[in-house]
């Protein structure tokens, strides 16, 4: 039997244990990946932490969402992929499914995409979770369309800086808000930055629409920011939510005839519906990256199985500056 190198988590809240253990085989429709990097999401710390109840992951566990590397093996019922293709995806560290902290992952083929060529295995592997949830919450919920005004709160984050770049691809007019200091680099996206800090939401609907609201809102960040989104919105307008959680005041959205949709980009890998959309929706990310309009804000730090931990932490302290991958050698 082949052994692979993995971190495992034994206890929550704990370091990762580096283990060998047994190389996994792709069986039916799947193909096995030889990882070479694996992003580091908010989720997976929850998750290490023992926050992640909806993610369903009991330990031992390998964590590990989303991954980026070369096909291995394939296995039985996989005709599109090939083994030396470079494939990335949203895979595991989920509902029982083996993370990328690891050599190896023997994953269902759909998840996969084509990495795209312009962009390294860090940057293939910063992608997946983060491009699914705000393509979720902008295309298949809302429908974007050019010439709307799309308001992104929290636009600086994982989720929000791909969601203003999607919305930028579609022909839309971006807003983020966020701190002072990610103004810059909203700018630097097409985005008006809005500082929460700063300005309150009657004052900058007012400033930019008129008082009439944004045809789109997207909160990336939960809790208050979703109420926010609520009298941001314009009538007949739309509010999706990648952190819908809570109990909130429906009135400012229902008296403006407004729609909610929540974006829970969990579901597929947790029951196996829906799993070739997320294929489809990779292979967009690839398309948009290869055109140039999808570039990752990559943290310039490091890491690799030894500091894994420290990855973990940086984001738990919100000490990231952008996207953080380990790499796996």
């Amino acid at each position: 039997m082949t052994n692979m190198k993995a971190l495992v988590l034994e206890t929550y809240g704990a370091p990762f244990r580096l283990a060998h253990i047994a190389r996994p085989v792709a069986g039916e429709g799947q193909v096995l990946v030889r990882i070479k990097a694996s992003g580091v999401n908010p989720l997976d710390t929850k998750i290490r932490a023992g926050n992640g109840a909806h993610a369903r992951q009991s330990l031992p566990a390998i964590l590990g969402i989303d991954l980026a590397g070369t096909v291995e093996e394939v296995g039985p019922g996989v005709t599109g992929f090939r083994r030396g293709d470079e494939v990335y995806g949203m895979t595991g560290g989920v509902g029982g499914n083996q993370g990328s902290l690891a050599e190896f992952a023997a994953v269902d083929a759909r998840l996969l995409a084509i990495k795209p060529a312009t962009l390294s295995m860090r940057e293939a592997a910063a992608l997946p979770l983060v491009f699914i949830t705000a393509w979720e919450g902008l295309v298949d919920r809302v429908g974007v369309k050019p010439g709307q005004t799309v308001l992104v709160l929290g636009a600086g984050g994982g989720v929000g800086h791909i969601a203003v770049q999607i919305a930028k691809a579609f022909g839309a007019e971006v807003y983020g808000v966020d701190s002072a200091g990610k103004a810059d680099y909203l700018r630097s996206l097409g985005a008006v930055p809005i500082d929460y800090a700063s300005e309150d939401v009657e004052a900058y609907v007012q400033k930019y629409t008129g008082g009439k609201g944004f045809d789109v809102v997207y909160d990336t960040v939960g809790g208050a920011s979703l109420d926010t989104a609520f009298r941001a919105v314009k009538r007949f307008g739309h509010v999706a939510s990648s952190l819908g959680w809570g109990t909130h005041a429906l009135a400012p959205l229902s008296f403006k005839a407004a729609t909610y949709s929540g974006v829970f980009t969990l579901l597929p890998l947790l029951t196996g519906e829906g799993r070739e959309h997320h294929g489809e929706i990779m292979r967009e990310a690839t398309r948009l990256a290869e055109a140039g309009k999808i570039v990752p804000r990559l943290d310039r730090r490091q890491f690799d199985f030894s500091t894994a931990t420290e990855a973990h932490e940086l984001i738990e302290t919100r000490a990231a500056d952008g996207k953080l991958v380990v790499t796996i050698d």
